[in-house]
């Protein structure tokens, strides 16, 4: 295949993970199910995450944080800490030379409180000792005097509450104004929805390891999702330049965007540059739950208006995202959340209104689908009631109102991207039904609940459901796209310098095979980041596919005239003659006959290339604007079993049908998808972490109920649309987040019509599949 994003389009089939009528698929290159380079090691346990660091002279951190959610500080006593054995620093607000505060869109966040604690977990003080279990006590016995305050916690309070930091409590406001607002539908829905707090739960809790450096510097070792940006936090609070401060990313076990966090990296290179010895941090996973963020919990209120035949005339909604004490990406997911709230429906007239507001209640931040994944299940909601009330199947309502290429989104930007929608949820609307499960005592294990489920197989009701989902694509409202590459070639040897980091996404696969196919060079090796490479910007929405494998692209392609413009000179031809493929150079009339080895020999070959994809725009006052490069769209169909006795739910079979763009690994996009899906099932049914009177209730994953590969559905991927995208690099899509952003509005759009329940709160608690269908559902 070429690299060169064509402009003919294509649809391919798959049933499973295995694509139909595919030519044998390549064993190198674009297309290639190629295997990550690290699978062998991270399935033998002998992978070396951050955890597993070690340092001459190692000492061990601990982070004392706060018990309460709001409560000014009175005094701060480190004497009986600092007085115990074994214990070399300890640090407060005071030790900071630099910065106090850090963030990631605003430095609103301090590294220590000082005078007052903003939410429950935030960091007091840190602690350097040379066993772990005594920096732990002497955290525990640093004195702090706390006058407790009354915590808000309803975003809806934050309004009229007094400021709870120095910018205020309100962070960003949008105000989206699209069409007439006079204009009204013969059909009118309304629905209130609440999305809950999902937390990223890492299963890998965080750590790290700082070094201090004979310059007076620092280099902080951990699993970095962003690593220039952290470094360039991490300098401005310690106080030192950009030079000085190295980070090293090391042993990153995948990230859905819980890795982006200073709070605990700032604190381990403040013990490293005060004690002058190696320090290192393993949290805890109650440390972890406090100390990261999570996802936005979300109020929307809305209301559709529709003709007669269930056309779209008009959607007016509120969304309120509670981003808990500081900012974090607040301001994005609110744009976010504001520009996608019609969902991938044509919309002639909207009238939205988003807020972010801080809260006393745990930090909100970037996590897999943010902003997008709590309006898709209200939008979703809305729409399975207008189905309801015009008497249309929910499916059908679905695709009289699809979005296509040409069509407005609500900011008045035009959707210039494939957006084959209707395409996607007929392939999810006909895909064939599973069977019914057999009123047997040998199926009980399909029954919702288990066989210990103690229901009866006469109380399950059986329910389909349809959602459609969209994301944007890198970074939006003007953020500067950017990715340098360096590819290397010597000794038949390839070698990758990016500093795109790889969370799981699969960028280091794809380097890999990105050099494989313009080069021909079968062995590749992708090197590990740090921040002495030029920056390549953080892990999220899909860039290192776009942005970074573009900038490797470019500077492969780069090294090819090199390696091929002697051998052209010598024949009197052009490059463009020349082709590469299995490991041989050709000309395009058999004169010329090489292998890639024979022409590089003795040559050493490298080229440095950068990709920018075409700028965006901040939405105006209005929220208007080109804001976004690209989009992905996702159709999911499900079907759970609910016993409306118990209100036990199983997900029986979720069938995905995808707008890739273009598929680069069939084996690894269909396990994004996969663990897309499964995540989103998590948030639909189990994942809430529950916060009264903002205390996080139970840190742990006793509690914390993750799905696991027994809650896991069968996923069915019935249809991946390959419609490049021209102006993305390989015309690819990124394909992970979509699905996590669509499933849960499909699990709960199935269970309304196995209960006849409305189902507008996520996760779906058991209450809401049981009081009204016991009364009235049939046998």
């Amino acid at each position: 295949m070429s690299n060169d994003a064509a402009t003919a389009t294509s649809t391919t089939a798959v049933d499973g993970t295995q694509p139909e009528h595919r030519p044998e698929a390549p064993t190198q290159g674009l297309g290639a199910s190629l295997a990550p380079a690290d699978a062998r090691a991270k399935t033998e346990g002998t992978f070396p995450y951050a955890s597993d660091l070690w340092a001459e002279g190692l000492l061990w951190a601990a982070v004392l944080r706060s018990p309460h959610a709001h409560a000014r500080i009175v005094s701060v006593d480190t004497s009986a800490a600092s007085d115990m054995p074994g214990v070399r620093a300890v640090v407060t607000h005071q030790d900071v030379p630099g910065d106090p505060a850090h963030g990631r869109s605003v430095a609103d966040r301090p590294v220590f409180a000082s005078d007052l604690v903003r939410h429950h977990g935030e960091a007091i003080a840190a602690v350097a000792a040379d066993h772990p279990d005594t920096a732990r006590l002497a955290a525990a016995a640093i004195a702090v005097e706390y006058e407790i305050l009354e915590p808000v916690t309803d975003p809806e309070q934050a309004f009229a509450a007094e400021p709870l930091h120095p910018d205020g409590n309100l962070i960003r406001h949008i105000p989206l104004s699209y069409g007439d607002p006079e204009v009204t539908g013969e059909v009118i829905v309304e629905g209130l929805y609440r999305i809950g707090r999902q937390d990223p739960a890492p299963i890998g809790a965080e750590a790290g390891l700082a070094v201090p450096r004979p310059d007076g510097g620092v280099e902080i070792y951990t699993a970095s999702t962003d690593p220039h940006t952290d470094r360039d936090r991490a300098a401005a609070c310690f106080g030192l330049e950009q030079e000085r401060v190295k980070v090293v990313v090391t042993g990153v076990p995948g990230a859905t965007g819980d890795r982006e966090d200073g709070s605990f990296q700032i604190p381990l290179g403040l013990l490293a540059l005060k004690t002058g010895c190696p320090v290192k941090l393993a949290a805890t996973r109650e440390e972890s739950f406090l100390g990261h963020a999570h996802r936005h919990p979300t109020l929307l209120r809305y209301r559709h208006h529709a003709d007669a035949e269930g056309r779209l005339v008009k959607v007016e909604a509120q969304i309120l995202l509670d981003a808990g004490a500081y900012a974090d990406a607040s301001s994005e997911s609110l744009a976010a959340a504001v520009a996608f709230a019609c969902g991938p429906y044509v919309v002639p007239h909207a009238f939205i209104e988003g807020w972010a507001v801080r809260t006393n209640n745990p930090p909100s931040g970037h996590v897999r689908g943010e902003g997008a994944l709590q309006v898709c299940a209200a939008y979703e909601g809305q729409m399975d009631k207008l189905a309801a009330k015009v008497g249309l199947d929910p499916a059908e309502l679905r695709l009289r109102n699809v979005l296509a290429t040409g069509d407005l989104l609500p900011t008045g930007q035009t959707v210039t991207c494939p957006a084959p929608v209707a395409e996607l949820l007929r392939s999810v609307r006909d895909f064939p039904l599973p069977a019914l499960p057999k009123d047997t005592p040998q199926d009980e294990w399909l029954l919702p609940g288990g066989p210990e489920g103690a229901g009866e197989p006469s109380a399950v009701r059986r329910g389909v459901g349809y959602a459609v989902g969209m994301v944007h694509m890198l970074g939006a409202e003007g953020t500067d796209e950017v990715s340098t590459a360096t590819v290397k070639v010597q000794g038949g040897v390839a070698t990758v310098i990016c500093a795109a980091v790889e969370t799981g996404g699969g960028f280091s696969t794809l380097a890999r095979q990105i050099v494989q196919e313009v080069l021909g060079v079968e062995e590749v090796h992708v090197a590990s980041v740090d921040t002495d490479q030029p920056p390549a910007g953080p892990a999220t929405h899909g860039r290192h596919t776009w942005v970074s494998g573009g900038a490797v692209e470019r500077a492969a392609k780069m090294v090819r005239t090199q390696l091929l413009q002697p051998l052209a000179h010598k024949f009197g031809m052009s490059t463009e003659l020349l082709q590469i493929a299995d490991g041989k150079i050709t000309s395009y009339d058999g004169v010329l006959s090489t292998t890639v080895t024979e022409a590089m020999e003795g040559k050493e070959l490298w080229a440095t290339a950068q990709c920018r994809p075409h700028p965006t725009e901040p939405l105006d006052e209005a929220g208007q604007g080109d804001a976004f490069v690209g989009l992905a769209f996702c159709a999911i169909r499900a079907i759970v079993d609910v016993d409306i006795e118990l209100g036990s739910i199983r997900v029986v079979e979720m069938a995905v049908a995808q707008d890739v763009g273009r598929v680069l690994n069939p084996a690894q996009l269909a396990t994004r998808i996969e663990a897309g899906v499964t995540q989103g099932v998590g948030a639909a049914l189990t994942e809430n972490l529950r916060t009264p009177r903002g205390l996080i209730r139970h840190p742990d994953l006793t509690h914390y109920a993750l799905p696991t590969a027994l809650d896991a559905p069968d996923i069915r991927i019935v249809k991946l649309v390959e419609e490049r995208d021209v102006v993305a690099p390989f015309g690819a899509k990124p394909v992970s987040a979509v699905p996590v952003v669509t499933s849960p509005a499909a699990i709960a759009s199935a269970v309304r019509a196995a209960t006849g329940r409305p189902v507008n709160r996520l996760p779906i608690r058991p209450q809401a599949a049981v009081a009204v269908a016991v009364a009235g559902a049939g046998g």
